[in-house]
């Protein structure tokens, strides 16, 4: 059994003497409240500074303050899904002097993060995965005869209606050998209100007495024993009903009930996301404290808005994100032709193939990491049977402080192998509106569009369009030196690094592809003109656009080399967009570098350092 610490007198402050959690269990309980709203004063002058999830850690205050006070971490596991709900544990576990540095480059992770502390077991920023460690790791302790140390799993009932969840869910009912504790953190949302059955049955749990489960409750059904509701802001009643799940000595649900953004007025009003993930504002307001610029997503969400209005066909789809992916545009004109499926990348796209069956045109609006979990379903069930499904990929390439997790940088090596879809990477919105309509008239295949987190920039016009590519920069009267291809907005770095390359002496061609993948036939052609081709994407330097076109340049016989500049095959860290880019040396002076060390006539350099992720990488690929 554990021992509880004799509980001390806490003058002042609470929270900065915490020193980790065992501290948590010495506050005396009339100092809980004080230690729920100092946490709650951090949160929202921290993160309002620095941007992060604002709304569901003020929702968690009470509740992590209770699983700490219960359960003895490290020993016990409690791991959070998803992880962005993880600030208060972060606050309790030691880490409430770094906390000026959160999602700040070098500084603490908006996520769990194993490298920052013994409490975080788990760096899960993708949803609904929690209940399937938990499964194995009380599996590893049962075999390891370590079964007195608690497996908990904290997990959103936004993110219980992804398909792992539900699975975890099916195995964990039926094994009565491990005492999994589930703390469903039910709050209604995700970042819009949970959708589904599901959100129905929990909805009608919370009407329920606490102390008789209803007929018919779905946890009890599957196996497990249920606890609740339980008021997740009183720390008390959550405290017990932790130990009475531990003392049961099985499966048990947990189920508590919180209020996403409490205790800060201007999260609780806002019924469009409860200021779910904020940039930096203005902690009176809620509101940004500078005005940004319009971004892809914004743009993209009102073109296809407009799309919509002219045609009937086109409907779209997506996984719990309809705000931050901009569909709230058209399911404000449109509710019935755009589908919120909840956290389930898998069913969004075999759903998208089973509208393109019936005759529609589905536009699939995904965050491009999230799309890695529907590679299957991408690859089988849309361009196995040659389907028009658009997917719009949002926050594709670096995405900046959100880390590793979220950097949308596989998309373009995943989805190269995939037969017969086309990928678009446009350069500024007004090609963005041009390929969302080629796109949408694809009918037969699948389609993708790649769009930056960034604000979007000033237009980037063509000097001439050429067998479908959009020639940006030829220098007058010049050699044919190097040929720079850009993918999407990387066009500007491009046309930087040419005015560079000039000052060199080089003669230098910009050739946007527009659709990167599978390579335009006519672009080994163009390489064939060229002393030397380098290509730029903001994704992975290996098995993406700069891949294929050295590929293609070999199947024709084109001796020219191929220089591939991207991302390395490694978890970039956070950090600023473009602080990021420059390290990756995909900036002007960095394309400007490449090209000077690799061309024939191996002009000196300008001074750079080193590139952070040129080491990582072993350096850039060179294809002849």
């Amino acid at each position: 059994m554990m021992t509880r610490p004799t509980p001390v007198e806490v003058p002042g402050r609470v929270l900065a003497g915490l020193t980790g959690p065992g501290a948590v269990k010495a506050v005396p309980r009339g100092a809980l409240p004080r230690l729920a709203r100092e946490i709650r004063d951090v949160l929202i002058e921290k993160v309002c500074a620095t941007g992060g999830h604002l709304g569901p850690n003020l929702g968690m205050v009470e509740l992590t303050i209770a699983l700490h006070r219960v359960f003895e971490s490290p020993r016990d596991a409690i791991i959070f899904d998803i992880g962005h709900q993880a600030y208060v544990h972060k606050l309790l576990t030691g880490r409430f002097r770094d906390f000026d540095g959160l999602r700040q480059q070098g500084g603490l992770s908006g996520y769990p993060s194993r490298t920052e502390s013994v409490h975080d077991l788990v760096e899960n920023s993708h949803a609904s995965t929690a209940l399937s460690y938990a499964d194995g790791l009380a599996k590893a302790r049962r075999l390891s005869s370590a079964t007195d140390r608690a497996v908990v799993a904290v997990i959103g009932d936004g993110a219980l209606t992804g398909g792992m969840a539900w699975e975890a869910l099916n195995n964990l009912g039926a094994a009565p050998d491990r005492p999994v504790i589930v703390v469903v953190n039910d709050n209604g949302r995700s970042y819009a209100p949970t959708t589904g059955s599901l959100a129905a049955h929990l909805g009608g749990l919370r009407r329920k007495a606490d102390s008789v489960p209803p007929p018919g409750n779905f946890f009890t059904e599957l196996g497990f024993a249920y606890l609740g509701p339980v008021d997740g802001h009183d720390v008390t009643a959550v405290e017990e009903s932790l130990r009475r799940a531990r003392d049961l000595g099985r499966p048990v649900v947990v189920h508590t009930v919180t209020v996403k953004g409490k205790g800060y007025e201007s999260a609780e009003r806002d019924e469009a996301d409860c200021l779910h993930a904020v940039g930096v504002v203005d902690p009176a307001t809620g509101r940004p404290s500078t005005p940004s610029g319009a971004s892809w997503t914004s743009v993209f969400g009102g073109e296809l808005a407009a799309l919509a209005a002219e045609r009937d066909d086109v409907v779209a789809i997506t996984a719990s994100m309809l705000r931050p992916t901009g569909l709230h545009r058209m399911r404000e004109k449109f509710p019935d032709r755009v589908f919120d499926v909840g956290i389930a990348e898998q069913h969004a796209v075999t759903s998208a193939a089973g509208l393109a069956m019936g005759g529609l045109h589905p536009v699939v609006a995904i965050y491009a990491t999230f799309l890695n979990r529907a590679f299957d379903q991408v690859l089988m069930d849309v361009a196995l049977h040659r389907l028009p499904v658009t997917f719009v990929l949002d926050r594709a390439g670096v995405t900046g402080p959100d880390g590793p997790s979220h950097h949308g940088m596989w998309d373009l090596s995943m989805l190269s192998a995939v037969p017969g879809l086309r990928i678009a990477a446009p350069r500024d919105t007004v090609q963005l509106a041009e390929q969302l309509r080629e796109a949408v008239d694809t009918a037969d295949g699948p389609t993708a569009l790649r769009l930056a987190k960034a604000a979007a920039g000033a237009p980037i016009p063509a000097l001439a369009r050429m067998d479908g590519l959009d020639v940006l920069h030829r220098t007058r009267s010049g050699p044919l030196d190097v040929l720079l291809v850009p993918a999407g907005p990387l066009a500007a770095a491009a046309l930087e690094a040419a005015v560079f390359l000039e000052d060199q002496g080089l003669g230098v061609t910009v050739a946007d592809p527009r659709w990167v993948l599978p390579v335009n036939p006519a672009l080994p052609a163009h390489a064939a003109r060229h002393r030397l081709v380098v290509t730029v994407e903001d994704a992975l330097r290996t098995g993406g656009m700069g891949t294929a076109l050295a590929q293609a340049c070999q199947d024709q016989a084109v001796p020219t080399p191929v220089i591939t500049l991207g991302l390395p095959t490694a978890f970039v860290p956070q950090g600023p967009r473009g602080t990021l880019l420059a390290e990756a040396g995909l900036d002007g002076p960095g394309i400007t570098a490449a090209v000077l060390a690799a061309h024939p006539d191996r002009r000196p350099s300008p001074a750079r350092p080193a590139s952070t992720f040129a080491a990582m990488s072993r350096g850039r690929d060179d294809h002849h």
